[in-house]
């Protein structure tokens, strides 16, 4: 008898020159991916060939690879979505220019993308030819404001348990104007409760502030959505644990991806770990303005199920 092999998860990882690729690597290298560095991309096809993966799979991808072009790599993404029935990732590291500059200049280092010229050319040019990508991740962490040490805690929050069988749960927040990240298992839509954007002193405010936190819940429909999707998820997860699958993904978007997706989105993983499950949330459109960390685990120690 033959047994049928699972695609492994595998994770893309890219981001401009200096915010921290190699550390993640590391890092998922220690948690048990086999990892493969600066591959060029005509490469990587190559890797599913023959004998099945047996574990997960963190590729780094550099700009400075001679086969390197924005098409293959958004291509690539494509395929191996495909190949692994969804178990794909593209995590950017995204960090701001002023951070970027001080850290080559601290290490002395030339910009690879600007070996004549100053490392703010380089910066500059890797930073817009690498912005396609950006809007394409599916986990974007900014490490302007992070350690090594910071950022090894955040990797730990989002892939930790992707080798182990105890099953985790990831929410995702994100801005149904950017599209819906790749990668979600299932998505819920808040865009019909009511917004917080149009209410004077509330639009610039996002739904990690109090104000904006009542003012979406002051609508009876929200506590009334959430205990639908609570009891789904109450029933859907264990269903979904006992198939084998290590992590869930859930998607929760509104229109700008600020006031109500991220409401909804803290209430539902607060509301989750409670209930014994390990949760982590990412407010992906405040990542990506540099408001929020893009993930976080919700509870230190969730102890037993109970859901």
């Amino acid at each position: 008898m033959t047994t049928q092999s699972i695609s492994p998860r595998v994770v893309l990882v890219t981001g401009p020159s200096g915010a921290g690729r190699s550390t993640a690597i590391h890092v998922l290298e220690d948690l048990g991916f086999e990892a493969i560095d600066n591959i060029p991309l005509s490469l990587i096809p190559r890797l599913f060939e023959g004998e099945p993966l047996t574990r997960p799979l963190a590729l780094g991808i550099d700009v400075r690879n001679r086969d390197f072009s924005l098409s293959r790599l958004l291509d690539l993404q494509d395929d191996l979505f495909r190949k692994t029935e969804g178990d794909a990732t593209l995590l950017y590291l995204d960090c701001r220019p002023d951070v970027l500059l001080r850290r080559f200049s601290e290490t002395r280092r030339r910009h690879p993308m600007a070996q004549g010229e100053t490392p703010e050319t380089g910066i500059a040019r890797e930073i817009e030819l690498l912005a396609p990508v950006e809007g394409r991740a599916d986990i974007l962490i900014d490490t302007s404001l992070l350690s090594p040490h910071d950022l090894k805690a955040e990797m730990h929050q989002w892939f930790a348990d992707a080798t182990s069988e105890k099953l985790s749960v990831a929410i995702q927040t994100f801005s149904y104007k950017r599209g819906i990240p790749n990668g979600v298992d299932m998505v819920f839509d808040c865009r019909f409760l009511a917004n917080p954007h149009w209410e004077t002193g509330l639009r610039e405010k996002t739904g990690l502030d109090a104000d904006v936190r009542a003012y979406v819940n002051s609508d009876t429909r929200t506590s009334a959505f959430l205990e639908r999707v609570e009891n789904l998820l109450t029933f859907l997860i264990p269903e979904v644990e006992s198939e084998g699958k290590t992590y869930l993904t859930i998607g929760v978007g509104c229109t700008g991806g600020q006031h109500r997706s991220v409401v909804v989105g803290e209430q539902l993983a607060q509301t989750l770990a409670e209930r014994g499950w390990r949760v982590s949330i990412g407010h992906k459109e405040l990542a990506r303005l540099g408001i929020a960390p893009s993930g976080s685990a919700v509870l230190p120690d969730f102890g037993g199920k109970t859901a």
